[in-house]
């Protein structure tokens, strides 16, 4: 099985990877406990989706310390890598989405995968869910780890999540991606076109921790032409792996089973969540859950 990590946009907050501060003592990113447990749970391969600028440092500050446990593999998504007929508008800076993204990783996989961003930690339970589903599913049998929306949320500003509606067979009814979320007292907010709607603290929400077989990048080219000719005359439209997996199952071409986890999110969204992201890996360290250094 294969991991895909999406990782074009790491250390772009933070001016290059080579600024990027470890969250451990012995100075891992984030992404190290990721493959750790995605390692723990069978996965014997990673796919590394990164800008091509950016590959030197990535292999020197990820890549060359992973190598030596897991196969590694390079995927560069670009802006320019588009299908024939179309271009780039000008002006355009912003990234495809994530569902592009997914997309460049298609000449390394050749088997069950399962994609995740690279900035936030999942849990040991999310990996091992996702590998049993794996090992068995075909075609259009995906999945996704379903995260209750109060444990994904930081104290110090709003996220972007996958708000999810699931059956009572626990299957994925409908998805939509919520760029702008927060906290708000008792319940969160979301914001779209300028007003903030409340939704529950315990919504299940996607947190792009999905298990893929290779039948869906057939499905996922054509739902990018689809997007192209629609917006690919903006400058900021993208289109995401929630809106892809909406297509897929609007189709009839895919189902996907949602597995819950209570697993509590950590990322380094903003600079302030760093403190709270060190503190809570030491005491995983402490309590036995990791090794004091994951690639010793």
């Amino acid at each position: 099985m294969t991991l895909v990590i999406l990782a074009a946009g790491m250390g772009s907050r933070y001016g290059g990877l080579k600024q990027i501060d470890p969250i451990s003592d012995k100075g891992e990113f984030i992404i190290d406990f990721s493959i750790y447990d995605a390692i723990k749970a069978g996965f014997d391969k990673v796919v590394f989706v990164i800008k091509k600028e950016n590959y030197a440092d990535f292999v020197e500050t990820v890549g060359n310390r992973v190598s030596k446990s897991i196969k590694v593999e390079y995927a560069f998504q670009d802006i320019n890598d588009l299908p024939e007929g179309f271009s780039v508008p000008e002006g355009r800076t912003k990234p495809w989405g994530t569902a592009h993204a997914v997309l460049s990783a298609k000449n390394c996989v050749t088997d069950n995968f399962a994609v995740i961003n690279s900035d936030d930690f999942y849990g040991r339970d999310a990996f091992m869910k996702l590998a049993a589903h794996l090992k068995n599913a075909d075609k259009g049998h995906l999945c996704m780890v379903g995260y209750v929306l109060d444990n994904t949320l930081t104290e110090n500003g709003t996220v972007s999540r996958g708000e999810c509606t699931v059956d009572d067979k626990g299957y994925l009814v409908d998805v939509t991606e919520r760029t702008t979320i927060k906290r708000d007292g008792d319940m969160a907010a979301y914001e779209e076109d300028g007003v903030w709607h409340r939704i529950p603290k315990d919504t299940v929400v996607s947190m792009n921790c999905i298990g893929f077989t290779p039948a869906v990048f057939e499905h996922i080219e054509k739902g990018f032409v689809d997007f192209l000719e629609k917006k690919g005359n903006e400058l900021k439209s993208e289109y995401y792996i929630p809106t892809a997996i909406k297509e897929m199952m609007q189709s009839g071409a895919a189902d996907v089973k949602v597995y819950s986890t209570d697993s509590v999110w950590y990322g380094v969204t903003y600079h302030e969540d760093k403190e709270k992201v060190q503190s809570s890996i030491r005491k995983m360290i402490a309590d036995g859950i990791y090794p004091s250094g994951l690639w010793n």
